[in-house]
């Protein structure tokens, strides 16, 4: 038999929206078909003597088979099992506004396991209502962001309903799940010998952690990459991707028209041929932790360069330099689950108004792990050919304006400069030094 943590008790609650034993009569389980959640389908039904409602949501990871997956869910006891296909939802209300906001946690991480998260717990609490169900269980850790981003959601959308989160109260271990699995007929895919990585992928990213990865000295092995290629192998020849955007949305790819779905797919595969996008990043997590992720984000790093690069282009510099500010204080509030954030929401409207002119097109080289700008065009840019060379002048701008607009643009620091050289003379005892030095 299995020693496996609370195999017939559930465990006690400390916080007051989660569930005790007696508390729920059917739980809506977030279910990816993978060891924890399997393990916690059936897990639940015992301890908690309750009915399970296993949803699926589908953002875009590939090579899952949803058929395979609901076979699965329902030959584990559970009642139904819904699969939901959100990508033109996740992609149009989550990560396009990401896009228009530059959004990199970090500076880095463009979001995508964040992004997804409050989508899904949504969706968790849309199908618990219309199944009837008391609570919604997950199978996120007490260590990760992702406990935070689904409970909170939920808290926010529903707050009758309680949380399961076995996980997070078992701190159970990969043998031991896979002991009890065995135990209890659940099918697990790979093994012990499978590599021992979390992962969480979607439309705009896939996120590797754990295993070898902890150890700060040890380079990404390569079992750990499966979407983008190692930038050695990658395509000897570069690929120029040339993406319209309208109002800060992509709208084409090389002159095609697509859906933001479709061209965000075609952006990945290119990147991924070209070896873009891999990330290897020590982040701060908002429960206290360093961590090291290793993402792969081929779509994500072309798209945001691109729209990072037009929207500079348009913009004056107090636009450019304000809204990077904003970008990030976005991009933190969506990293730290806070998603439904009023100021979030304030944001956005001007993550909006900010990109009425982010309107043109950008030339992104992807070349062995790199993609470049190379073009830009745009209709609002603030730029004049005539005017950007050495030696040209006319129109708007005047070079027999500069030297007036030298002398009054360094009026302040020149005498700032002036009195604190005489101060620090004055302070030595010596002479103090004329006027002039700042006339």
């Amino acid at each position: 038999m299995s020693d496996f943590p609370s195999r017939t008790q559930a465990p006690n609650p400390s916080g007051s929206y989660e569930a005790a034993p007696g508390d729920v009569g059917r739980v809506l389980l977030l279910y990816s078909g993978g060891l924890d959640t399997s393990v916690m389908l059936k897990w639940i039904q015992d301890a908690y003597r309750a009915e399970v409602v296993a949803l699926c949501v589908n953002l875009g990871q590939p090579d899952d088979d949803f058929d395979v997956v609901r076979g699965k869910a329902m030959n584990l006891g559970a009642v139904a099992c819904e699969i939901v296909d959100a990508r033109a939802e996740f992609a149009w209300e989550y990560v396009l506004p990401a896009i228009k906001a530059n959004a990199r946690y970090g500076g880095e991480y463009p979001l995508f396991t964040a992004l997804g998260r409050p989508l899904i717990a949504k969706l968790a609490v849309e199908k618990a209502r219309e199944h009837g169900c008391d609570a919604v269980a997950h199978g996120c850790t007490g260590k990760g962001n992702d406990q935070v981003r689904i409970d909170a959601t939920v808290l926010t959308l529903a707050p009758e309903l309680k949380i399961v989160a076995p996980v997070r109260n078992w701190s159970m271990g990969r043998e031991e799940e896979i002991a009890y699995a065995r135990e209890h007929g659940i099918p697990v895919k790979g093994g012990v010998e499978a590599p021992p990585y979390s992962i969480d992928d979607n439309i705009w990213g896939r996120s590797s952690e754990g295993g070898p990865i902890e150890d700060l000295t040890d380079p990404p092995h390569d079992d750990v990459f499966e979407l983008v290629a190692d930038a050695k192998d990658a395509a000897d020849e570069p690929q120029d991707l040339t993406i319209a955007f309208e109002s800060g949305v992509p709208v084409a790819l090389d002159g095609r028209k697509l859906d933001l779905v479709e061209l965000i797919d075609e952006v990945a595969l290119a990147g991924r041929r070209h070896g873009v996008g891999i990330l290897d990043h020590i982040e701060d997590r908002i429960v206290g932790l360093k961590v090291r992720d290793l993402y792969e984000v081929p779509a994500a790093e072309i798209l945001l360069t691109a729209h990072q690069q037009l929207e500079k282009l348009v913009s004056t510099i107090h636009q450019n330099e304000f809204k990077f500010m904003l970008d990030r204080k976005w991009a933190y509030l969506v990293y730290a689950g806070l998603w439904w954030e009023p100021l979030r929401r304030d944001l956005d409207a001007f993550m909006d108004a900010a990109n009425e002119q982010v309107t043109g097109a950008i030339t992104i080289r992807l070349f062995k792990g790199h993609a470049r700008t190379v073009a830009r065009s745009s209709p609002y840019a603030l730029y004049d050919q005539a005017l950007a060379g050495f030696g040209e002048s006319g129109g708007l701008f005047s070079q027999a304006s500069s030297p007036g607009f030298i002398e009054l643009w360094s009026l302040q620091s020149r005498m700032a400069h002036g009195i604190r050289e005489r101060r620090i003379v004055s302070e030595a005892g010596g002479v103090e030094p004329s006027d002039r030095a700042v006339g």
